[in-house]
Protein backbone atom coordinates (compact mmCIF):
# COMPACT_ATOMS: atom_id res chain seq x y z
CA UNK A 1 0.00 0.00 0.00
CA UNK A 2 2.99 2.23 0.98
CA UNK A 3 4.83 1.51 -2.24
CA UNK A 4 1.68 2.22 -4.07
CA UNK A 5 1.02 5.12 -2.99
CA UNK A 6 5.23 6.41 -3.50
CA UNK A 7 4.50 5.38 -6.93
CA UNK A 8 1.45 7.32 -7.63
CA UNK A 9 2.82 10.42 -6.32
CA UNK A 10 6.09 9.98 -7.99
CA UNK A 11 4.00 9.58 -11.39
CA UNK A 12 2.02 12.75 -10.50
CA UNK A 13 5.32 14.52 -10.10
CA UNK A 14 6.46 13.29 -13.53
CA UNK A 15 3.92 14.45 -14.71
CA UNK A 16 4.01 17.86 -13.47
CA UNK A 17 7.37 18.07 -14.63
CA UNK A 18 6.29 16.53 -17.70
CA UNK A 19 3.34 19.56 -18.14
CA UNK A 20 5.57 22.26 -16.69
CA UNK A 21 8.75 21.32 -19.47
CA UNK A 22 6.21 21.34 -22.40
CA UNK A 23 3.97 24.47 -21.16
CA UNK A 24 7.63 27.06 -20.59
CA UNK A 25 8.61 25.72 -23.75
CA UNK A 26 6.28 26.44 -25.79
CA UNK A 27 5.95 29.95 -24.57
CA UNK A 28 9.08 30.44 -24.53
CA UNK A 29 9.79 29.31 -28.47
CA UNK A 30 6.17 30.73 -29.11
CA UNK A 31 8.26 34.48 -28.26
CA UNK A 32 11.31 33.63 -29.37
CA UNK A 33 10.70 31.90 -32.73
CA UNK A 34 9.51 35.09 -34.18
CA UNK A 35 12.52 37.09 -33.31
CA UNK A 36 15.01 34.44 -34.61
CA UNK A 37 13.16 34.82 -37.38
CA UNK A 38 14.57 38.29 -37.90
CA UNK A 39 17.93 37.40 -37.33
CA UNK A 40 17.73 34.30 -39.74
CA UNK A 41 16.06 36.60 -42.83
CA UNK A 42 19.37 38.31 -43.44
CA UNK A 43 22.87 37.05 -43.44
CA UNK A 44 25.18 39.82 -41.41
CA UNK A 45 27.19 40.93 -44.59
CA UNK A 46 23.38 42.61 -45.68
CA UNK A 47 22.54 43.70 -42.44
CA UNK A 48 25.93 46.07 -41.78
CA UNK A 49 25.70 46.78 -45.42
CA UNK A 50 22.49 48.35 -45.06
CA UNK A 51 23.16 49.94 -41.61
CA UNK A 52 25.22 52.31 -43.83
CA UNK A 53 21.99 53.05 -45.97
CA UNK A 54 20.49 57.17 -45.77
CA UNK A 55 17.22 56.16 -44.58
CA UNK A 56 18.58 53.87 -41.62
CA UNK A 57 21.24 56.43 -40.28
CA UNK A 58 18.41 59.05 -40.69
CA UNK A 59 15.47 57.36 -38.71
CA UNK A 60 18.17 55.93 -35.91
CA UNK A 61 19.76 59.69 -35.27
CA UNK A 62 16.51 61.16 -35.33
CA UNK A 63 15.24 58.45 -33.01
CA UNK A 64 18.25 58.57 -30.31
CA UNK A 65 17.80 62.41 -30.53
CA UNK A 66 14.14 62.89 -30.07
CA UNK A 67 14.34 59.52 -27.24
CA UNK A 68 17.12 61.32 -25.55
CA UNK A 69 15.08 64.45 -25.12
CA UNK A 70 11.85 62.97 -24.30
CA UNK A 71 14.00 60.89 -21.35
CA UNK A 72 15.64 63.90 -20.14
CA UNK A 73 12.17 66.29 -19.65
CA UNK A 74 10.11 62.94 -18.32
CA UNK A 75 13.03 62.72 -15.54
CA UNK A 76 13.75 66.31 -14.75
CA UNK A 77 9.73 67.30 -14.34
CA UNK A 78 8.76 63.61 -13.45
CA UNK A 79 10.80 63.17 -10.63
CA UNK A 80 9.53 66.24 -8.71
CA UNK A 81 6.29 65.67 -9.23
CA UNK A 82 6.10 62.02 -8.75
CA UNK A 83 7.78 63.07 -5.09
CA UNK A 84 4.96 65.63 -4.88
CA UNK A 85 2.05 63.54 -5.65
CA UNK A 86 3.24 60.88 -3.31
CA UNK A 87 3.82 63.08 -0.06
CA UNK A 88 0.54 65.18 -0.60
CA UNK A 89 -2.94 64.83 -0.48
CA UNK A 90 -5.16 66.85 -2.32
CA UNK A 91 -8.55 67.16 -4.23
CA UNK A 92 -8.48 64.94 -7.30
CA UNK A 93 -5.68 62.36 -7.00
CA UNK A 94 -7.67 59.69 -7.40
CA UNK A 95 -8.02 61.13 -10.73
CA UNK A 96 -4.59 62.42 -11.43
CA UNK A 97 -3.30 58.96 -10.63
CA UNK A 98 -5.70 57.76 -13.25
CA UNK A 99 -4.84 59.62 -15.69
CA UNK A 100 -1.10 59.20 -15.44
CA UNK A 101 -1.86 55.16 -16.12
CA UNK A 102 -3.98 56.00 -18.98
CA UNK A 103 -1.60 56.22 -21.49
CA UNK A 104 -0.44 52.35 -20.58
CA UNK A 105 -3.74 51.31 -21.60
CA UNK A 106 -5.02 53.77 -24.43
CA UNK A 107 -4.56 52.90 -27.84
CA UNK A 108 -1.36 54.97 -29.43
CA UNK A 109 -3.60 56.17 -32.27
CA UNK A 110 -5.78 57.29 -29.98
CA UNK A 111 -3.15 59.47 -28.14
CA UNK A 112 -1.69 60.52 -31.27
CA UNK A 113 -5.67 61.70 -32.65
CA UNK A 114 -5.50 63.23 -29.14
CA UNK A 115 -2.60 65.07 -29.31
CA UNK A 116 -3.71 66.36 -32.84
CA UNK A 117 -7.18 67.31 -31.83
CA UNK A 118 -5.67 69.85 -29.15
CA UNK A 119 -2.25 70.87 -30.48
CA UNK A 120 -2.93 70.59 -34.38
CA UNK A 121 -3.10 73.87 -36.66
CA UNK A 122 -6.87 73.77 -36.43
CA UNK A 123 -6.63 72.23 -32.62
CA UNK A 124 -8.05 73.30 -29.78
CA UNK A 125 -4.98 75.54 -28.58
CA UNK A 126 -3.11 75.17 -31.52
CA UNK A 127 -5.34 77.26 -33.55
CA UNK A 128 -4.31 80.13 -31.40
CA UNK A 129 -0.15 79.14 -31.73
CA UNK A 130 -0.46 79.43 -35.74
CA UNK A 131 -1.90 82.66 -35.24
CA UNK A 132 1.50 83.37 -34.56
CA UNK A 133 2.72 81.20 -36.88
CA UNK A 134 4.38 78.36 -34.55
CA UNK A 135 3.40 74.93 -35.64
CA UNK A 136 3.56 71.90 -33.53
CA UNK A 137 1.76 68.85 -35.30
CA UNK A 138 4.33 67.57 -38.19
CA UNK A 139 7.26 68.74 -36.69
CA UNK A 140 10.13 67.19 -34.75
CA UNK A 141 8.23 68.57 -31.93
CA UNK A 142 5.14 66.83 -32.13
CA UNK A 143 7.41 63.33 -32.09
CA UNK A 144 8.87 64.29 -28.83
CA UNK A 145 5.76 65.23 -27.53
CA UNK A 146 4.20 61.73 -28.56
CA UNK A 147 6.74 60.10 -26.99
CA UNK A 148 6.29 62.04 -23.66
CA UNK A 149 2.53 61.07 -23.81
CA UNK A 150 2.79 57.26 -24.08
CA UNK A 151 6.37 56.56 -22.17
CA UNK A 152 6.30 59.12 -19.11
CA UNK A 153 3.62 56.94 -17.39
CA UNK A 154 6.58 54.06 -16.93
CA UNK A 155 8.82 56.18 -15.29
CA UNK A 156 5.88 58.68 -13.60
CA UNK A 157 4.65 55.23 -11.54
CA UNK A 158 7.94 53.72 -10.62
CA UNK A 159 8.98 56.80 -9.22
CA UNK A 160 5.67 57.61 -7.35
CA UNK A 161 5.70 54.00 -5.90
CA UNK A 162 9.23 54.38 -4.97
CA UNK A 163 9.33 57.63 -2.89
CA UNK A 164 6.06 55.60 -1.11
CA UNK A 165 8.01 52.83 -0.30
CA UNK A 166 10.42 54.93 1.07
CA UNK A 167 10.56 55.08 4.68
CA UNK A 168 9.63 58.84 6.10
CA UNK A 169 11.74 58.90 8.94
CA UNK A 170 14.91 60.00 6.59
CA UNK A 171 12.76 62.76 5.14
CA UNK A 172 11.61 63.71 8.73
CA UNK A 173 15.02 63.92 10.72
CA UNK A 174 16.40 66.22 7.54
CA UNK A 175 13.20 67.98 7.55
CA UNK A 176 14.00 69.10 11.91
CA UNK A 177 17.65 69.68 10.59
CA UNK A 178 15.96 72.91 8.53
CA UNK A 179 16.37 71.21 5.04
CA UNK A 180 13.64 72.28 2.13
CA UNK A 181 11.99 69.74 0.60
CA UNK A 182 13.72 70.38 -2.37
CA UNK A 183 17.26 70.03 -0.93
CA UNK A 184 15.50 66.74 0.61
CA UNK A 185 13.93 65.30 -2.37
CA UNK A 186 17.69 65.78 -4.15
CA UNK A 187 19.87 64.89 -1.56
CA UNK A 188 17.75 62.08 0.64
CA UNK A 189 14.80 60.62 -1.64
CA UNK A 190 16.63 60.39 -5.20
CA UNK A 191 19.97 59.05 -3.84
CA UNK A 192 17.92 55.98 -2.09
CA UNK A 193 15.87 55.02 -4.79
CA UNK A 194 18.47 56.45 -7.69
CA UNK A 195 18.43 52.47 -8.54
CA UNK A 196 14.75 52.22 -9.24
CA UNK A 197 14.70 55.02 -10.94
CA UNK A 198 17.10 54.18 -13.25
CA UNK A 199 15.31 51.32 -14.08
CA UNK A 200 12.02 53.39 -14.95
CA UNK A 201 13.93 55.78 -16.98
CA UNK A 202 15.58 52.69 -19.18
CA UNK A 203 11.76 51.70 -19.44
CA UNK A 204 10.74 54.65 -20.58
CA UNK A 205 13.44 55.24 -22.69
CA UNK A 206 12.77 51.93 -24.51
CA UNK A 207 9.05 52.85 -24.75
CA UNK A 208 9.96 56.38 -26.22
CA UNK A 209 12.43 54.47 -28.99
CA UNK A 210 9.50 52.19 -30.33
CA UNK A 211 6.82 54.64 -30.17
CA UNK A 212 5.04 54.46 -33.38
CA UNK A 213 1.14 54.84 -33.24
CA UNK A 214 0.62 58.64 -31.75
CA UNK A 215 3.70 59.35 -33.44
CA UNK A 216 2.42 58.63 -36.70
CA UNK A 217 -0.84 60.45 -36.38
CA UNK A 218 0.86 63.81 -34.20
CA UNK A 219 3.88 64.22 -36.43
CA UNK A 220 3.61 62.30 -39.70
CA UNK A 221 5.80 60.37 -41.50
CA UNK A 222 8.19 62.93 -42.74
CA UNK A 223 11.74 61.63 -44.01
CA UNK A 224 14.59 63.81 -41.76
CA UNK A 225 11.55 65.52 -39.84
CA UNK A 226 9.78 62.87 -38.11
CA UNK A 227 10.43 59.19 -39.32
CA UNK A 228 11.76 57.80 -36.28
CA UNK A 229 12.62 54.18 -36.88
CA UNK A 230 9.55 52.00 -36.00
CA UNK A 231 8.17 54.34 -38.95
CA UNK A 232 10.78 53.42 -41.55
CA UNK A 233 10.05 49.86 -40.36
CA UNK A 234 6.96 50.52 -41.56
CA UNK A 235 7.43 52.53 -45.11
CA UNK A 236 10.15 49.73 -45.56
CA UNK A 237 7.74 47.02 -44.92
CA UNK A 238 5.42 48.15 -47.29
CA UNK A 239 7.89 47.35 -50.04
CA UNK A 240 9.95 50.60 -50.62
CA UNK A 241 13.31 48.85 -48.93
CA UNK A 242 12.04 45.69 -47.22
CA UNK A 243 15.80 45.42 -46.66
CA UNK A 244 15.91 48.78 -44.50
CA UNK A 245 12.83 47.94 -42.49
CA UNK A 246 14.01 44.31 -41.64
CA UNK A 247 17.90 46.16 -40.55
CA UNK A 248 16.36 48.42 -38.59
CA UNK A 249 14.10 45.77 -37.03
CA UNK A 250 17.03 44.04 -36.16
CA UNK A 251 18.12 47.29 -34.46
CA UNK A 252 15.27 47.87 -31.89
CA UNK A 253 15.49 43.77 -31.26
CA UNK A 254 18.56 44.67 -29.87
CA UNK A 255 18.28 48.02 -28.19
CA UNK A 256 15.02 46.80 -26.57
CA UNK A 257 17.24 43.12 -25.17
CA UNK A 258 19.72 45.34 -23.90
CA UNK A 259 17.36 47.35 -22.40
CA UNK A 260 15.69 44.57 -20.49
CA UNK A 261 18.76 43.13 -19.46
CA UNK A 262 20.21 46.99 -18.27
CA UNK A 263 16.77 46.49 -16.23
CA UNK A 264 17.11 43.07 -14.34
CA UNK A 265 20.84 43.38 -13.63
CA UNK A 266 19.58 46.94 -12.24
CA UNK A 267 16.81 45.21 -10.08
CA UNK A 268 19.12 42.19 -9.07
CA UNK A 269 21.65 44.95 -7.42
CA UNK A 270 18.88 46.76 -5.35
CA UNK A 271 17.60 43.04 -4.42
CA UNK A 272 19.95 42.99 -1.38
CA UNK A 273 19.16 46.38 -0.21
CA UNK A 274 15.24 45.69 -0.62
Amino acid sequence: MIIDRFRLRNYRQRLTYLIAGILIAAVTLYLALPIFALFLRMTPDLFFATLHDPDVVSALWLSLFTTFITLAVVVLVGTPFAYFHSRYSYPGKVIVDTLIDLPLVLPPAVAGVALLVLWGRAGILGRYLNMYGITIAFTTLAVIMAQIFVASPFYLRQAKSLFEQLDPAYEQTARTLGASSLRILTSITVPMTAGGLISGAVMTFGRALGEFGATIMFAGNLPGVTQTMPLAVYVGMEGANINVGLTISILLVIISFGIMIAVRLIQKREMPHA
